[in-house]
This record gives structure tokens, C-alpha cells and sequence, in this order.
């Protein structure tokens, strides 16, 4: 259980972040501030600040669990999501940023029409709450609720939805960025820390870790019949998987549309890419050493709060767990300013395009403090599924593939319409739909990686099909205006990125 030097180590953060709140928010932000910041962010807040988002408590628990259970093969979400950072920012970020796009759905209804455009905001609304929102909230309130006494999980996910919910609804996009960029630093400080101290169990010897742990536990690549992560949906899945989480999701994507210009967009990614080589180290292997450490625990997502209790001197638990905090607010915070930017710029200004910004920003933070209710009711019930990594990954893999194909033709095919894209993201919905109706009746169904390469696959065809039968006598299709390339400078550094990933993989195939 925590002690009093650590709880008073929690409480300085807290009052960190609520001073650091308040500043950003001292003038009340209009609609552009408000979901954008003003599109004035810099490459370093925009780096951190997408690195904070991502590594949530969802990761801090699912990473290392994963790892504890199969090996460090979970990392793969890891690099392949460094590599496809640094391919939206050569390809993707120019029409981003050169178009000023409010929300990513925006892009297809210039290329298709607002019936995309809805599908693509209604979804990801759904899967901002559900999973990035509620997943983040279960996390954190698993483990306040294990180490803190006297607190259940429903009051720990209530009482960090609130924290979280009335920052970023006060300080809007700018409060979320920078106190993202202190909780990177709380997060990135406990975990280098955390891990420094689990390797010491092993002398700091890495030949003397190998030797404990079953070779295969140290391999990212796995064969075909793995039942975690086979080669395959490494290959073809999740990529897909990445594309949509880094690029589509507005959750992730909004600190890359507040960007002050393209060079700070694509810097701004290229730093978050570059974060991502860490998880590997910092959270994976804590995990897979934890599994030599302190074997037979019946839950594998308590791994992390064990090796804090296990390890972590007096005042070092209370940093782990700040960072846990920091992780999970950096999750939330994201998840409730990009819901409400997708529910007033796509779905109520249509409507009513003459709303004035004061009113905007009324709406957008009355719509936070309700999305904030709606995620912490939810959160407490993901305990009633098998695992909290395999709740997140599952449900993307049978969601997203298909927004991901639609958002490919519409970037790269100018020939299909609106009509034909839309009749093929429903056809790889159905799909998904019997395909998960399946699973969970327990046929013999693909690896869920292999799945989300198949129903990208599918949608992609579907799509094709469906332009090439509506004959000659079809609405022309929209082209998207080229946005040209990135800069050279931003181009030599993915490529320096992408080189590093590769030896990464390559050390530890």
C-alpha cells in the first residue's frame, strides 16, 4: 500500500498539473482554441503530447501484462506505429495541414461527401468513449482502487474521470497539450526509473537475463501459429491498426491539425516516432523480467502494480503511481477534447453553421462534461471481459479496417465515388459484423491482426466493385487538391527514423 511520503508525491503532481491548468485557460478559450489551440503548437508540445496520449494507463497495464504472459512480441504495436508516424508525415500531414482541416472526417466529405464524413465522426466518436476513454479510466481506477485502501473501482474511475474532465474542458486543446508535456515527463522519469531498478534484480547483466527467460519470449517475430501475434498480422494488420489510431483517429490527430505550420506538424510526429523505440525497454521488458521475478500471478494486467509493490522504495511508488496518473489523464484528456471537436464541427455545425464561436465553445464544453459521465459509467463494466489489451485491440480490429480502406481510396484513388466508397465500407462492416458474430460463437476464425488486413483488404475490393457496377452513367467522383510533398528536411529525418526501427527490429527478430 502507498505511503504518506508517497501519497504527498501524488499530491504534488496533481497541484502541478492544476497550476499548469490554469495557466493555459486564464483567458476563456473561443471554438478555435478550444478544439485546435489556436492552430499556434510547436514540434516539441506536439511530439510529447502525442506520445502522452498513446502511452496511457491502458498501456502502462497492457503492455507489460501482455509481456508477462507471451513475451516481448507486443512490442511490434510499438514500432510499427514509429513507422507509420514517420509515413504520415511525409505522405499524410501535406494535405492535413495545407487543407487547415478542423477534424480528419472533414477530408471525406471533400473527397466524398458528408455521409462519409458522418460515418467516419460517428465511429470514431463511439471509439474514443468506449475504448480510448473508458479503457484509460479502468486502468487507473484498477490500480488506485488495488493500492489505494477503501476505494472501489467505480469511485477511482469516477474521481479521475471528473479531474480530467473539468481540466479539459476549462483549458480546452492547449490545457490538454501542456499538461501532457509534464506528464510525459512524469511518465518517461517513473518508468526509466521502474525499469532501472527491475534489471538490477538481474545485476544489470543482459546476458544473465536471457539466460532466465525462454528465447522465444525475446523474439518479435513469431510464427504463424502464435497465438498472440503471429508474423502475418504484424505484416498486414497492424499497420492498418496503426494508420487509423496515428492518422484518422481525431483523438491522436487533433495535436497534429493545431499545428502552427507543416514543418512543425511533421517534426512534431517524427519526435513521437522516435518516443515510440521506448515502450520496448521501459515497459515490455519490465514485464517479461517480471515473469522470471515473480511468477504464478493469476491476473497478468497487475503486473506493474506488483513490481511497484515488490520494488519501488517509499516516495518511488508514489512517482510510479503519479505517472500512472499522468498516463491516464494524458489518455482521457485527449479522448474528451476530440470527442467534442468531432461532435460540434461535424454533426452540429452543419446544421447550423451560423452558431457563433462564444456559443461553440459553450456546447463543446457542455458536450466534455457529458462524454466525461458517459466513459466513467462504462469503464468499471470492461472488468467483465478477458483482458484489457484484448478488449482494445480486438474491438479496433474488427472496426477500423474498413474507415482505414475508404481513407486510402480517398487519398489515392480519384475514380471512386461517393456512392461506391460508401456502399463498400458497409459491405466490409457486414463482414466484420459476421466475422466477430463468429468468434465470439466460437468458429474457427484468423488471428484478430490477420483479420484487420483481410476485412482492409475486402473493403478495398468491395469499394472497386461497387464503382466499376455503377456503370458509365455514375456521379463523377471528387479529387482532393494536391497538397505537394513534405520538406526535404522532414523527409531525411523519416528516413533516419525508419533506419533506426529497422535495426531494432532486426536485434530483436
Amino acid at each position: 500500500m502507498l505511503q504518506t511520503p508517497d501519497l504527498v508525491v501524488i499530491a504534488i503532481y496533481l497541484l502541478v498539473t492544476i497550476v499548469l491548468c490554469v495557466w493555459a485557460s486564464r483567458a476563456a478559450p473561443d471554438a478555435d482554441e478550444l478544439f485546435l489551440a489556436g492552430r499556434s503548437l510547436g514540434p516539441l508540445a506536439i511530439g510529447l503530447s502525442l506520445f502522452a496520449s498513446n502511452i496511457s494507463s491502458t498501456t502502462l497495464i497492457g503492455l507489460p501484462g501482455a509481456a508477462y504472459a507471451h513475451g516481448i512480441s507486443v512490442a511490434n504495436y510499438e514500432w510499427v506505429a514509429a513507422l507509420v508516424l514517420v509515413f504520415s508525415a511525409v505522405f499524410v500531414l501535406p494535405t492535413f495541414i495545407r487543407g487547415r482541416l478542423t477534424t480528419v472526417p472533414e477530408l471525406l466529405e471533400r473527397r466524398f461527401d458528408a455521409r462519409l464524413r458522418r460515418y467516419l465522426s460517428g465511429t470514431s466518436l463511439f471509439l474514443s468513449l468506449a475504448l480510448d476513454t473508458a479503457g484509460s479510466l479502468y486502468a487507473g481506477g484498477l490500480i488506485l482502487s488495488q493500492m489505494v485502501p477503501g476505494v472501489t473501482l467505480g469511485a477511482a474511475c469516477a474521481g479521475l474521470a471528473l479531474f480530467a474532465g473539468l481540466y479539459t474542458a476549462a483549458g480546452g486543446l492547449r490545457a490538454v497539450v501542456y499538461t501532457d508535456m509534464l506528464q510525459t515527463v512524469v511518465l518517461l522519469t517513473g518508468a526509466v526509473v521502474m525499469s532501472t531498478i527491475v534489471f538490477g534484480q538481474f545485476d544489470h547483466d543482459w546476458g544473465r537475463l536471457v539466460a532466465a527467460v525462454e528465447p522465444e519470449r525475446l523474439s518479435l517475430l513469431r510464427p504463424m501459429d502464435d497465438p498472440v501475434l503471429p508474423w502475418l498480422g504484424t505484416l498486414i494488420g497492424l499497420p492498418v491498426l496503426s494508420f487509423y489510431y496515428w492518422t484518422m483517429n481525431q483523438y491522436v490527430a487533433q495535436r497534429l491539425l493545431g499545428a502552427r505550420d507543416l514543418r512543425a506538424a511533421g517534426q512534431g510526429a517524427l519526435i513521437a516516432a522516435a518516443l515510440k523505440l521506448l515502450p520496448l525497454f521501459l515497459m515490455v521488458m519490465p514485464g517479461v523480467m517480471a515473469a522470471v521475478l515473480l511468477p504464478g500471478l493469476d491476473q497478468p494486467d497487475t503486473v506493474f502494480v506488483e513490481l511497484i509493490l515488490h520494488y519501488a522504495p517509499v516516495g518511488l511508488a508514489g512517482l510510479m503511481v503519479a505517472g500512472l496518473i499522468a498516463a491516464m489523464m494524458s489518455s482521457v484528456d485527449s479522448a474528451l477534447n476530440s470527442a467534442s471537436t468531432l461532435l460540434i464541427c461535424d454533426f452540429v455545425l452543419p446544421r447550423r453553421p451560423g452558431l457563433s464561436a462564444r456559443h461553440q465553445a459553450r456546447l463543446g464544453r457542455a458536450s466534455t462534461l457529458g462524454f466525461m459521465l458517459l466513459a466513467a459509467l462504462w469503464a468499471p463494466q470492461i472488468a467483465h471481459f478477458p483482458g484489457l489489451f484484448a478488449y482494445l485491440q480486438q474491438a479496433f480490429s474488427y472496426v477500423v479496417p474498413p474507415l482505414v480502406a475508404v481513407f486510402a481510396l480517398a487519398m489515392t484513388n480519384n475514380r471512386v465515388g461517393a456512392s461506391a466508397a460508401l456502399r463498400g465500407l458497409l459491405t466490409g462492416h457486414a463482414i466484420s459484423a459476421a466475422m466477430l458474430a463468429a468468434s465470439v460463437a466460437g468458429w474457427a476464425v484468423p488471428h484478430f491482426t490477420i483479420v484487420a488486413g483481410l476485412l482492409f483488404a475486402t473493403t478495398l475490393l468491395a469499394a472497386l466493385v461497387w464503382q466499376a457496377s455503377a456503370g458509365i452513367g455514375a456521379a463523377p467522383a471528387r479529387a482532393l487538391p494536391d497538397a505537394g510533398p513534405a520538406p526535404r528536411s522532414l523527409q531525411a529525418g523519416a528516413a533516419l527514423i525508419a533506419f533506426a526501427v529497422l535495426i531494432v527490429v532486426w536485434l530483436f527478430r
